[in-house]
């Protein structure tokens, strides 16, 4: 099998990412041989860009081994969730030691969608302060800001406009974009990001619905993920058919090479009647909707 993901320009970064991006949330309840092997196989499919958090379990203690031979072989991204200049500078430190790394290529804010904590971060004081430290010490190479939620498109344009972040994450799926104000606020963001050269990366690709006491499943994320093979290569295509995303894999890592084949085989041709369908048929609901369910489960992607 040909094992081929395509990789773009990741924003004005001069890197070019694999449009899959791995989430390494997937790591962080896993044993290191267990970690090892994920790792590999997303190297093996051309994944060149890692996405982890100081918040996701063990994820940065697990990568360490594997980046201790294969740094240079990935695009390095981490988050913190901290609002204050002091707290973030410890984190980005702490991160920087647990991968045993000298440098991050990417640094985050993490879910970064809330007024007051907005404010904070980007005041004086506030965590931006550190991420602006720590590029000018070499320590990060770029800074971004990510988000859950159906206010993360209108609050990462207030970020754009208040400093040039490198990269901006959010939410993007078929039932996502059915709802007017964030399909709005989407597209504001995405003429934005594509006008400034900023790299947009999205999650919830795959992302079903939330979980019901009654679902019997094991749960390897907090949201259901679509498993139908044809559902699921609908809703990565519906992803990557728009021009410069890219989408970063579930937390679930059983999932991993059946999405990864889905991007290897993705076709610029959607059918939205076919993705209503699948809603329809599978029960595949918004998992974020306005003031009524804008909260995550736990702080993993």
């Amino acid at each position: 099998m040909t094992r081929s993901i395509e990789r773009i320009p990741f924003g004005s970064t001069g890197h070019r990412s694999s449009r899959a991006i791995f989430g390494a949330a997937a790591l962080g309840a896993m044993n290191q041989d267990r970690a090892d092997r994920t790792l590999d196989l997303a190297a093996s499919w051309g994944l060149n860009h890692f996405d982890v958090a100081a918040s996701y379990g063990d994820a940065e203690l697990r990568l360490a081994p594997w980046l201790k031979h294969n740094r240079n072989e990935v695009f390095l991204a981490s988050k913190t969730g901290h609002r204050t200049y002091e707290k973030a500078k410890q984190q980005i430190h702490a991160s920087l030691e647990r991968m045993q790394i000298d440098q991050l290529d990417l640094i985050q804010m993490h879910n970064l969608t809330k007024a007051d904590e907005w404010e904070t971060a980007m005041g004086p004081g506030g965590a931006l302060q550190a991420l602006v430290e720590a590029k000018a010490q070499g320590l990060v190479r770029f800074l971004g800001v990510t988000g859950h939620g159906t206010y993360a498109p209108a609050m990462h344009m207030q970020s754009l406009e208040a400093y040039a972040f490198d990269s901006v994450l959010v939410p993007y799926n078929f039932t996502m974009m059915q709802q007017p104000q964030y399909a709005h606020d989407f597209e504001a963001l995405y003429t934005m990001c594509q006008a400034r050269g900023v790299a947009m990366q999205t999650i919830k690709g795959i992302a079903a619905r939330r979980w019901r006491d009654s679902d019997e499943e094991k749960r390897f994320s907090w949201y259901r993920p679509i498993t139908d093979a044809g559902a699921m290569q609908r809703a990565i295509d519906y992803v990557l058919t728009r021009e410069n995303l890219f989408i970063n894999t579930s937390s679930d890592a059983t999932l991993l090479e059946p999405v990864l084949k889905c991007v290897a085989a993705s076709s610029s041709e959607i059918d939205l009647e076919l993705l209503a369908e699948d809603a329809q048929r599978l029960g595949i609901e918004a998992l974020f909707v306005r003031d009524v369910s804008d909260d995550v489960i736990v702080s993993a992607g």
